[in-house]
């Protein structure tokens, strides 16, 4: 396995530590950004909220992109905040690569947390040679969305998660090791290759979701990553959830129709990981993983520092594999 330049796991939190709530893309109501705050607070934890989290403008954005910016500005160079989370994803994260320093994430090392649109944010961090965590926004946090918000509250005192899910028909089986990287699709696609990815020696775990999009973009997009130079880099795949997907070509399922692209590589494939909208478990962006894939189930390992919790998912949370 070729994992290129060592990359910086951000130190786990201590009773008492700051988590800062910001908004780098949609609005959320007032409620939603409290309610997330008093669950944090329930951790032990303080909450803190950045000045323009539940501005509005042009009755989508959380203010305007400058002040978007601050605020994930704010948060990371204020050393006393162990931690940022997102409110919620929708669009509007990529105005903010030109207007915050790469540099402001490893200089200021912690855990950044969300996922959707903020997929763009947890790319360029890894980018910048840091960890991440794809996992739950304020508002399922809010609605404490479990087992998800359990896992990361649990990640963030030091308990890294390895994730065993059944098999699927769609699999490939294999072994694959390299850097986890990837979310929302469409987010995803929009800037993989440009100046903010990862260090092109490194070799790479894809994971991918989309919702609310066709058969027709989904291929699309995933066949546009294909065509990149430096795909071959890609040991292994994970699809997620795609939930709400609009069936425009005759497939049974996403996957059935994403395999069809992967006939020319000899990688290991997970189909149906519990990762997306709906069900979001906690993945750790830019950490050095392992992925085992055979008929009767698939396996994720992060390679990182802290306490390790297995979770068989299938035993444990059924509800969240239907």
């Amino acid at each position: 396995m070729s994992l290129g330049k060592k990359m910086i796991q951000p130190p786990f939190l201590k009773a008492g530590d700051k988590v800062a709530l910001v908004s780098p893309a949609y609005w959320v109501p007032e409620e939603a950004i409290m309610q997330a705050a008093e669950q944090i607070r329930s951790w032990g934890l303080q909450p803190v909220v950045g000045p323009h989290t539940t501005s509005l403008n042009v009755d989508a954005y959380a203010g305007m992109a400058d002040e978007r910016a601050m605020d994930l500005r704010w948060a990371f160079e204020d050393d006393s905040i162990k931690a940022v989370v997102c409110s919620r994803g929708g669009y509007g994260s990529i105005h903010l690569l030109n207007r915050v320093p790469t540099d402001c994430y490893s200089q200021h090392p912690k855990w950044l947390i969300g996922h959707g649109d903020i997929t763009t944010l947890l790319y360029t961090v890894a980018g910048e040679g840091m960890m991440s965590i794809h996992g739950p926004m304020a508002f399922q946090i809010a609605a404490q969305q479990e087992p998800a918000t359990n896992i990361l509250r649990d990640m963030f005192f030091g308990t890294i998660p390895q994730y065993k899910i059944p098999g699927n028909v769609h699999n490939k089986c294999g072994h694959a090791e390299g850097i986890l990287v990837g979310g929302n699709l469409c987010s995803y696609a929009a800037i993989s290759g440009t100046k903010f990815q990862l260090d092109p020696e490194q070799d790479v775990i894809l994971f991918i979701e989309e919702v609310e999009e066709s058969l027709h973009v989904i291929d699309r997009l995933f066949y546009a990553l294909r065509l990149q130079p430096g795909f071959e880099r890609v040991k292994g795949i994970i699809f997620g959830a795609f939930s709400s997907v609009k069936y425009d070509l005759q497939y049974g399922s996403v996957e059935q129709m994403l395999i069809t692209h992967l006939h020319d590589m000899d990688i290991p494939v997970c189909c149906g990981f519990p990762v997306g909208s709906n069900s979001c478990l906690p993945l750790i962006e830019g950490a050095p993983c392992s992925l085992d894939v055979t008929p009767e189930s698939a396996l994720l390992s992060f390679d990182i520092e802290g306490g390790k919790h297995f979770y068989d998912i299938k035993k444990e949370h059924p509800q969240i594999m239907k």
